[in-house]
């Protein structure tokens, strides 16, 4: 049995607000009765793009578990490098990388197109996760990971910035049998869809929470509910489960 916690969309700056709130839920996965296998992060790490913030976030997700994480709209990729991954810049390359934990694979996926917060896969990530998918061994379960959802969950707002053109990415996971869910954030509410007959899990805010439209008028975000996140749990049977829960 596998189970990764899921979260999204610290949005760290230089307010100590986020960066208590991701403490919280760092803390809380740190602390369960049970270890979990990875933690998945999966991007809008910083609010502004810069290296401090990114500096920050590799204090606060400093770990026993292994820590996979992704790039999201309002992050920078080359600042992302230098503060959270220790590397060197490189232009606008995306960022995408291979995790192979606890026996599955994990594809994390750069979606973002930098300056805007709508999202996309652009051709050299596409290749990329064609060329990791024709690698993985048929019975090695593969979760697909990146920032912006690849389907509308009925927000007038953020549906807007969601991936597009999705059929492509739809075509390749359809393709692989061995991919057992599309696991992204960005929306800021636990939310569970489907996506080319797969699973797709959006992982919860930890920074905020997004309003739907029939919670009533307000701002777009809610920054009164609690962070949350994900647990999901892949058993033997080859069946996907997913709790979500509140870190108060």
């Amino acid at each position: 049995m596998l189970t990764i916690a899921h979260l999204s969309d610290t949005h760290l700056d230089d307010h100590p607000r986020s960066a208590e709130r991701t403490a919280r839920v760092m803390d809380y996965l740190h602390n369960l009765a049970r270890p979990i296998d990875a933690i998945l992060i999966t991007g809008d790490i910083a609010d502004n793009g810069q290296v401090s913030e990114y500096e920050l976030a590799a204090k606060l997700f400093a770990s026993p578990h292994p820590v996979l994480v992704c790039p999201g709209n309002h992050d920078v990729r080359d600042a992302y490098r230098k503060g959270l991954l220790g590397e060197a810049a490189s232009g606008d390359r995306p960022i995408n990388s291979r995790h192979d934990v606890a026996g599955a694979t994990f594809l994390l996926a750069d979606s973002t197109i930098p300056g805007r917060d709508d999202g996309h896969l652009d051709e050299e990530t596409m290749g990329w996760l064609r060329d990791q998918l024709a690698s993985v061994a048929a019975d090695v379960p593969v979760f697909v990971a990146f920032h912006h959802p690849p389907v509308a969950l009925h927000h007038p707002v953020i549906d807007d910035s969601r991936l597009l053109p999705a059929d492509p990415l739809a075509d390749l996971v359809a393709a692989h049998p061995q991919v057992v869910a599309v696991l992204t954030g960005h929306f800021h509410t636990a939310a569970a869809s489907t996506f080319a007959g797969r699973p797709l899990r959006i992982a919860p805010g930890v920074v905020s929470t997004l309003r739907m439209p029939w919670e009533g008028e307000g701002p777009l975000t809610d920054q009164r509910q609690p962070p949350g996140v994900a647990f999901h749990v892949y058993d033997d049977a080859g069946l996907l489960t997913t709790h979500y829960r509140v870190v108060v």
